[in-house]
């Protein structure tokens, strides 16, 4: 399998599970999951992708697009054992280079999620540091009124800064705001704090340009 065949078996496979899921998917689109600055795009990449971005949303379509390849495997996994092997060694082969429809893969799990899921999971880990911070502030409390102290041994007890304190509470504000409330404003998912780590890491020709 050489890399337009392997590129041609994924790129149809999320047309037809558009097809399925009566989702439209554009020959721009189409065309789009074949992008590579690595000199093996069908067509000149830097026109393919002003043309793209001239009509479409990148992050909408990444959102779909992964979405789509990911209800593809699950349909192969589920009712064809031999495609879902065609699917792998093509992902196993396309590593071996740059390509976007790797990113569009990667980004299937961030897709998939529901935001709700995200703010049940961020707001019940809130809740426990709340809950954390809260015996650590009462149990300061009780010993300092009733004059209890507590001396394990040669270290010093002290008290948790108040400049840190903030610190820690806007960190999780700010993150419980990226993950739980900006994705249902945005009706979107948004990719993961670790993606985006990874994006800034990633080499720039792993990605159109201008994205």
């Amino acid at each position: 399998m050489n890399v337009r065949e392997a590129k041609d078996f994924l790129v149809q496979q999320t047309i037809e599970q558009a097809a399925i899921e009566k989702i439209p998917f554009s020959d721009l689109e189409k065309r789009m999951m074949y992008f590579t600055e690595s000199g093996e795009c069908p067509e000149d990449p830097i026109e393919l992708n002003n043309a793209f971005e001239a009509e479409y949303d990148t992050t909408q379509y990444e959102t779909k697009t992964a979405k789509l390849m990911a209800h593809v495997y699950r349909r192969l996994k589920k009712d064809d054992s031999s495609y879902l092997r065609t699917w792998d060694e093509a992902i196993k082969h396309l590593r071996e280079g740059d390509h976007y429809i790797l990113v569009l893969w990667d980004l299937r799990n961030s897709a998939e999620r529901p935001p709700f899921d995200n703010l049940k999971l961020l707001g019940s880990a809130l809740l426990l540091i709340i809950f954390m911070m809260a015996l650590i502030f009462g149990w300061q409390w009780f010993a300092s009124h009733y004059h209890i102290h507590w001396n394990p041994g040669p270290t010093v007890h002290r008290s948790i800064p108040p400049w840190l304190g903030r610190l820690l509470l806007a960190a999780l504000l700010g993150v419980y705001g990226y993950y739980g409330v900006l994705p249902l404003v945005l009706r979107k998912p948004l990719p993961s704090l670790g993606s985006l780590i990874l994006s800034f890491l990633r080499p720039r020709q792993n990605k159109p340009p201008n994205h």
